[in-house]
This record gives structure tokens, C-alpha cells and sequence, in this order.
């Protein structure tokens, strides 16, 4: 028997959640809108750019210490904080592109994505793949076209880019006023108004101030120069004519993307932005799960608690060897010291110590509602892809692994510290820093990864949470497949080396993708698969 004020608190609680990822290339200014996020919902009072110069900021969303040396973000942070009426639960993920198995596993947890693209350099190869894993997923995208105040290329020109690159249609919902240095405003096409913008701080530290006038205004004019108006006059016009129209239901189903000109820098844009997005991203809703009678629908609402694991993360405090196992809630309500079945291991566990993060800072969470990221203390208990529910009965669709690229032995300078190393190369293997796989004949080790970054992030770990130095040799490999088919029939053309992951299946790694290609078509018995 369902408890009536318990689902209503659930249905309220669902209706104020938006969940979603930032997805972009590197430097498109990702973390940077995530910052103003935290400004404008009054949870920080100045904002700190990614590259914090010398006694000045760093970004709050950026932790470890490597991501606030070099200015990237390498983990994927997850915060919550409200936004007005809503709560956000925003998973800033890594833009580097050696990073995008770490940003793939995210984007499950997400209901919704924001593209941003940088103004000047339009749709880049990471955005590219990023979204291609939205399409996969059905989830829906937001396109934030930023750093208007810089010089870039015209407005129509990047619609056009996003609807032929990216393959779907694009709504602008509001439009430039000038960019570069005459970048003074946009227009929001709904309200038929002018918002014009001011700076009130260097770097956009605080919130930029803003006007807002009707179009139809005849004062208007003094605002914005006669040239400026006449691009503007003539472009809008141009949209009503030939621009898409924006319908929710097609946004939601991932067929029109709504775009938003602004700069995330100087604050020019990115408050009305924030409201039209928690307006238009969807609540959580139902997950597909696989149930012995077949794939089921959780409900949000109607299902007791159940939730997966997207992300392990130890060492998130240096002072406590400690891993985080990171929750995404898929529906019920989730209560501190809940006892849960664990549907892997088939046994129940208590999660003890629940937290949400805002960068290091920890909160410990008494309730949290589906939509939500939570953390738990991990004893080894967790992997990723873990299910984990009150009811049991069913498995949420496991996560995909990538392909590696990149090959490397590695092992400690000094064996003394050999211990240490095991521990270190294990816990960092199971949180998908990297991948590990042995010989067929199980007497040699490998890492592998998307690409080189990934192993520099092992060393630095390595050393500054284990204590211990090592050494990387890279292999002569750049691709790989998983392999399927009989394996003791396998005889490849050309030289490979054999391998399996940590689940015994049978990765081959190749010299070339020529190699790789050439072994597919003399082995016709045997399929060679990019994703397992």
C-alpha cells in the first residue's frame, strides 16, 4: 500500500529537480559557466576563471590538484544547490578528450545536456562525440553559443554548422546584438524584448546588470547604433521567415536543439538563459531497466528507492584514504543509513555516511528525491554500473566501455613500494581511470586508455596519493576491438597482441587502424566490436 503524502512529496520534490551535464571541447568555457550558475544562485559571491591567475581565483568546481594546475577539468564534479524555485544537479564533466569515457558514464546519470560551443571556432571534434552519445541515449541538448564578446563568426553561419555537423534542427531563442567589443545584448525572441547588458565587474566576477525594452519601443534606437540595428532588424525577420520554430515535444524527443547566444565570461546573457533552461529541461523521469520477464520501466515515482553507480572516486580528501561510490537516484526516496539490496553481490548493505559535493566541501544528506547524485562511502562493495534498490528484481542497462587507444606497461621505481602500487593501479582501475588488461596467458599486465592524459592522471595520482614514483612504457599499439567469436579459431593476417579485460572477454590490440581493418575482412567468422 503506497503512503499518499509520500508520493506526493516524491512528485514535488521530481518537479523542481533539472539534472543535467555541461558536454563541450576543451576551452569552450564549460567550467566557466558552471561558476555562474553558483553565482547567480547565491552560492558563491565571485566567481574565479578556470586558470586562476597568481592569489587570485581557481574554479570552485575544479578539485583536484592537478585539474587547478593545468586549468581543465579532469573528474567529473557533481553539485547540487537550488536556482530560484528549482534544485540543479549539475554534472560538470571533463572537456579534455582523453577524458571522454569518464564524461560517457556521466552523461547516464543526466536528463539533459548543454552544448556549449565557442562562438568562434563553432562545432569541434569533441562536441561532435558528445553529442553523438546524447543522440544515443535520447538525451535532449540545449546549444549555449558563448564568448559573444569576443571576435567570432556570425550567428547564422554557427546555426547553420550545428544543424549540419550535428544532424538536428536548431531554434535560436534569443539572438545576438552585435559581438566582440559591440556585443551589447540579446533579444529574446518569446517576450519580443531587448535585454541589454552592462558590465558591473573585471572578468565577471559579480552579475551584470540588465535592461530590459520592448522591441517595438521607438526609444530603442538610442540604445543601439543605426548599423547594429539594421543587422539585428534584418536577421530577426530572416528567422521568422526561415528560421525552425521551437515545439517542447520535439526538444524532448532530441529532434530540435533551442540555442542561446552569450557570454559566460562577462555574465552578458547568462542569467536569462538559466531561467529559459530550468523552464525547458525535463524533470527525471522513467529509466530502462532489464528484469528477468524482460526490459521494464522504473517510475520515478511509483518504484521504491532504487538507484545505479556511475562514478568511483577515492581520495577526494587526502587526510582519509577514503573512495566515493556516486549514486544516481532513479526513483522513490532515499534516506541516510537506508539498508538496500545490492543486486550484483545479492546482498543487502547499509549506505552510511551520504554526502553531496560542492567541490572538496562535503554535506552529509539526510533525503534525497530521483534525479539526485549522491555520494556513499565505498568499502570495495561498489563497481561501476552497480544496481542497487529496495525492491531488487532488476538492472538498470549496464554502461558501455570505449575502445582504448593508447597502451603502456607501468610499474613502481622503486619495488619496495610494490604494495602501495598494487593498491593505487587497482583502486584507480575500478574507477575507470584508466583500463586494465592481462596476456591471454595472464603472466603480463597492461593500462590502457582513450588517450595519454589518462595516464599522466595515474602518475600524478600515483605519486601524490599513494607515495610512490613509477615508470610508464608505452606500447607499439594505437587501436583496439573486443573480440567475438570462437578464440582458439582466431589466426589474425597480421601481428597483434591478445589480451583480456578484467571480465576474461578478448580485447586485440592492433600496430594501426589499417591493421585492425584488414584482420576484420580476412576473418570473416570473427566480429571485431568498438564498444562492449
Amino acid at each position: 500500500m503506497t503512503d499518499p503524502a509520500l508520493t506526493n512529496e516524491i512528485k514535488n520534490a521530481i518537479a523542481k529537480r533539472r539534472t543535467f551535464a555541461i558536454i563541450s571541447h576543451p576551452d569552450a568555457g564549460k567550467t566557466t559557466l558552471t561558476e555562474k550558475l553558483l553565482l547567480y544562485s547565491g552560492m558563491i559571491q565571485t566567481a574565479g576563471m578556470v586558470r586562476g591567475r597568481k592569489g587570485g581565483k581557481v574554479a570552485v568546481s575544479d578539485w583536484m590538484g592537478m585539474e587547478q594546475e593545468r586549468g581543465i577539468s579532469i573528474t567529473a564534479s557533481a553539485m547540487q544547490f537550488p536556482y530560484k524555485k528549482a534544485i540543479i544537479n549539475v554534472l560538470d564533466t571533463p572537456g579534455h578528450q582523453d577524458f571522454s569515457e569518464d564524461t560517457y558514464r556521466t552523461l547516464t546519470a543526466a536528463d539533459c545536456a548543454i552544448m556549449v560551443i565557442d562562438a568562434a571556432k563553432g562545432v569541434e571534434t569533441q562536441t561532435r562525440k558528445l553529442f553523438e552519445v546524447c543522440r544515443l541515449r535520447g538525451i535532449p541538448v540545449i546549444t549555449f553559443i558563448n564568448k559573444m564578446d569576443l571576435p567570432g563568426r556570425d550567428p547564422l553561419d554557427l546555426m547553420q554548422e550545428v544543424e549540419q555537423v550535428l544532424g538536428i534542427h536548431s531554434s535560436p531563442i534569443n539572438w545576438p546584438v552585435g559581438s566582440g567589443r559591440e556585443f551589447a545584448g540579446v533579444v529574446d525572441r518569446r517576450t519580443q524584448e531587448l535585454l541589454l547588458f552592462t558590465k558591473k565587474s573585471v572578468g565577471g566576477a559579480a552579475k551584470a546588470a540588465v535592461e530590459r525594452l520592448a522591441l517595438a519601443d521607438p526609444g530603442l534606437k538610442e540604445h543601439v547604433s543605426e548599423e547594429l540595428w539594421e543587422k539585428l532588424h534584418h536577421d530577426l525577420e530572416l528567422l521568422e521567415v526561415a528560421g525552425n520554430p521551437y515545439e517542447h515535444s520535439e526538444f524532448l524527443k532530441g529532434k530540435v536543439s533551442p540555442v542561446f547566444f552569450a557570454s559566460a565570461l562577462t555574465n552578458f546573457g547568462v542569467e536569462p538563459f538559466f531561467d529559459a533552461f530550468v523552464e525547458m529541461a525535463p524533470p527525471p523521469g522513467a529509466r530502462i531497466a532489464d528484469a528477468p520477464e524482460g526490459e521494464i520501466l522504473v517510475d520515478p515515482v511509483e518504484t521504491p528507492f532504487s538507484a545505479y553507480v556511475f562514478k568511483l572516486q577515492a581520495n577526494m580528501n587526502p587526510k582519509h584514504r577514503d573512495s566515493t561510490a556516486f549514486l544516481r537516484i532513479c526513483s522513490g526516496r532515499f534516506e541516510r543509513d537506508l539498508v538496500v539490496k545490492h543486486h550484483r553481490l545479492n546482498r543487502e548493505l547499509r549506505l552510511s555516511r551520504p554526502h553531496s559535493m560542492l567541490a572538496q566541501d562535503r554535506n552529509t544528506v539526510d533525503l534525497a528525491y530521483p534525479g539526485d547524485i549522491v555520494g556513499v562511502i565505498n568499502p570495495g562493495t561498489f563497481a561501476i554500473g552497480d544496481t542497487i534498490s529496495l525492491t531488487g528484481g532488476f538492472n538498470f542497462k549496464p554502461l558501455p566501455s570505449f575502445q582504448p587507444e593508447i597502451f603502456a606497461r607501468v610499474r613502481p621505481k622503486d619495488v619496495g613500494k610494490r604494495k602501495s602500487f598494487d593498491k593505487g593501479v587497482e583502486q584507480m582501475t575500478a574507477e575507470g581511470t584508466v583500463q586494465m588488461l592481462k596476456s591471454w596467458d595472464e603472466l603480463d599486465f597492461y593500462v590502457a586508455a582513450v588517450g595519454r592524459l589518462q595516464f599522466d592522471v595515474l602518475q600524478y595520482r600515483l605519486k601524490s596519493e599513494y607515495g610512490v614514483e613509477s615508470d610508464l612504457e608505452l606500447l607499439p599499439y594505437t587501436c583496439s576491438a573486443w573480440l567475438k567469436g570462437d578464440v582458439d579459431s582466431f589466426d589474425p593476417p597480421v601481428q597483434v597482441l591478445k589480451t583480456k579485460d578484467k571480465l576474461n572477454r578478448p580485447v586485440i590490440l592492433f600496430r594501426t587502424p589499417w591493421d585492425k581493418d584488414y584482420t576484420a575482412r580476412k576473418c570473416p567468422n570473427h566480429t571485431l566490436v568498438d564498444m562492449a
